[in-house]
């Protein structure tokens, strides 16, 4: 199903394909955590916390427990002191990697003209 099988027709973007997966992946951090998770899972939260930085520790937790009622992240808790939890993509996220292989190299041929642009303006 394409973009152009719902020109015109959009009442609700939640109605759609790409309203549906909004929902699952939008807002400002759960891209970067499947990014960070495809990169090096799995990955323990406080190494989440580390790598993403500027995210606080209730947002990353909200941000994870999200993803992992959607389907896209597995938590497994390992009974042992301190406590250690690890989170990995389930076959569900990973099917969205090659999404955001597209989207890094579209970052790749439109960062330096977007930087050229802002500096010439």
């Amino acid at each position: 199903m394409s973009m152009a099988e719902y020109k015109g027709k959009v009442k609700h973007i939640q109605d759609t394909p790409f309203g549906y997966t909004l929902s699952i992946i939008g807002g400002k951090w759960k891209m970067v955590l499947i990014y960070l998770l495809a990169e090096n899972q799995p990955v323990r939260f406080n190494d989440l916390k580390r790598q993403v930085g500027a995210i606080t520790y209730k947002m990353l937790s909200s941000q994870l427990k999200e993803l992992e009622a959607d389907g896209m992240v597995t938590r497994t808790e390992y009974p042992q002191v301190p406590p250690k939890v690890e989170y990995r993509l389930t076959e569900r996220a990973e099917s969205l990697l090659p999404v955001l292989e597209q989207l890094c190299e579209w970052g790749v041929k439109n960062q330096n003209s977007h930087i050229r642009h802002k500096e010439q303006g």
